[in-house]
């Protein structure tokens, strides 16, 4: 278990690397570039990291990777203030770690021998997934939201960033409507898909790669 432990160490750096590469990829190349979807999904792998690594591990791939795609699409330095979502996914997971240590162990060991407590780990790690996207979804909602507003207020006459907020603000809400509220309300449906998607596949991955490491 100690070998485990400390290949585990070494292996974090080259693993955080990945996960930030492809937090880029989904956040950025897929996303924007190629199926030109309406998510994020730039926090996929910083989930992953966090479960598989820790709290420092899940922040450092969760601050590179913004930083890596808004240096790709440098756009103004106050770009760079979204970093702070990434970092609050990476400690929202752990914190989660934390409440819900069983359902959230890796690697996952199911009990064979009684099919209806196999069952109800599966529904108890389904739930607290679904909890955790749900929590995500509101503080990334509202995180996300006064960033946009601030950095509005910021630069207003130096670069049109017209473009960072929030597509269904226009949509659902009038000119009246206070700013802040439109930008946390309105990135509210699109995030429940994307946390939905991120809580879920980010642990899908970590429970992928811890089980075939346990193999190996």
């Amino acid at each position: 278990m100690k070998k485990i432990k400390n290949l585990n160490k070494l292996l974090m750096p080259f693993i955080c690397i990945a996960g930030i590469l492809l937090n880029f990829l989904l956040g950025n190349i897929l996303t924007a570039g190629v199926i030109y979807a309406p998510l994020y999904l730039d926090t996929v792998f910083t989930v992953s990291l966090t479960l598989i690594g820790g709290l420092f591990w899940g922040i450092l791939c969760g601050a590179f990777s913004n930083i890596l795609i808004h240096t790709y699409i440098f756009w103004g330095w106050e770009g760079y203030l979204f970093a702070l979502c990434n970092i609050a996914t990476a400690l929202i997971t752990w914190l989660f770690t934390r409440f819900f240590p069983r359902e959230l162990a890796l690697p996952y060991q199911p009990n064979v021998l009684h099919k209806g407590r196999r069952l109800e780990g599966i529904m108890s790690r389904m739930v607290v997934l679904i909890l955790l996207s749900f929590t995500l979804c509101i503080a990334i909602s509202i995180l996300g939201g006064a960033i946009t507003v601030l950095i509005t207020y910021i630069g207003p006459y130096t670069r049109d960033t017209t473009y960072i907020h929030a597509p269904l603000g226009v949509i659902l809400f009038t000119e009246n409507t206070p700013i802040l509220l439109v930008e946390i309300l309105s990135r509210i449906p699109i995030n429940m898909v994307d946390r939905l998607i991120t809580a879920f596949a980010g642990y899908g991955i970590a429970l992928l790669f811890t089980s075939n490491f346990r193999k190996s």
